[in-house]
């Protein structure tokens, strides 16, 4: 009796086993449904890297999912559904990473003051000649910070050669645009221009003129660890000297500045 109870209790154990197994075999998978982003929920962002003064194009926008709340500068696809096409053709202001928000005061329309915008307050621009040779070789792009030397032949009362004179006359200047170029060329290579634009004081502005029309302007290059110093004007009766250069049987008087301890 009790061999026959096990093996009741076996043949019902297994039935049990078996018939959960074939109920769960046949349900149904549970689904993975993938909501599509909110559109209330969307940022226009830069779909590539954009550099200062770049014409905005179609493909370099894209919409982003945001969390959280939307801050108001940025353009979101509820507020703005035709942004990606009505920003055609506007001109960045400054520059955007991929995947940065693109915010409409960072924007300007082409043929609108473009450059004006670009000047800090208290800015001005002007522009002077340049030579491939008078910009460090070509190798000065817009956003580089320059010292601007003047060059002046004065004649010798005696009737002789006379002397060369160079100094710095301003330090630290911004460069706003070679030509009509605002940024660097796509690849990175130099923007060799007859023309550089400086950004600076109403003050300096005198000083840059008046050099030009005295003599030639060249620019030299600064250091990016040296953007931070003050721009500064050469001091009025700074003590200066006179080096003798001998070049190709030629003899030639620069005038530089020095010290008050001679050097």
């Amino acid at each position: 009796m009790i061999r026959f109870a096990i093996l009741l209790f076996a043949l019902l154990s297994g039935g049990v086993a078996s018939w959960l197994a074939l109920g769960a075999a046949g349900a149904p998978a549970a689904a993975v449904i993938e909501l599509p982003p909110r559109p209330d929920q969307e940022v226009l962002v830069a779909a590539t890297d954009l550099a200062r003064g770049a014409t905005l194009e179609e493909t370099h926008l894209r919409w982003q999912t945001w969390e959280g709340d939307i801050p108001p500068v940025f353009i979101s696809r509820r507020a703005r559904p035709d942004a990606i096409a009505s920003l055609q053709g506007m001109l960045a202001q400054s520059g955007f990473v991929s995947g940065e928000p693109i915010r409409e005061d960072k924007l300007a329309e082409r043929g609108s003051g473009f450059l004006s915008s670009l000047l800090p307050s208290g800015k001005r621009a002007i522009a002077v000649r340049v030579t491939a040779e008078s910009t460090a070789g070509g190798f000065i792009l817009p956003n580089d910070h320059v010292d601007v030397i003047h060059t002046v032949a004065r004649p010798d009362s005696s009737g002789g050669e006379g002397k060369v004179v160079s100094r710095a006359i301003l330090s630290n200047i911004r460069v706003l645009a070679v030509d009509q170029t605002v940024s660097e060329g796509a690849d990175g290579t130099s923007v060799i221009g007859k023309t550089a634009t400086l950004e600076a004081d109403p003050e300096q502005i005198a000083t840059i003129a008046a050099a030009e029309a005295s003599g030639t302007v060249s620019l030299a290059l600064r250091a990016l660890a040296d953007n931070h110093e003050p721009p500064l004007v050469e001091t009025q009766g700074q003590q200066r000297g006179v080096v003798r250069i001998v070049s190709g049987g030629r003899t030639s008087m620069v005038e530089v500045p020095f010290r008050s301890n001679g050097t």
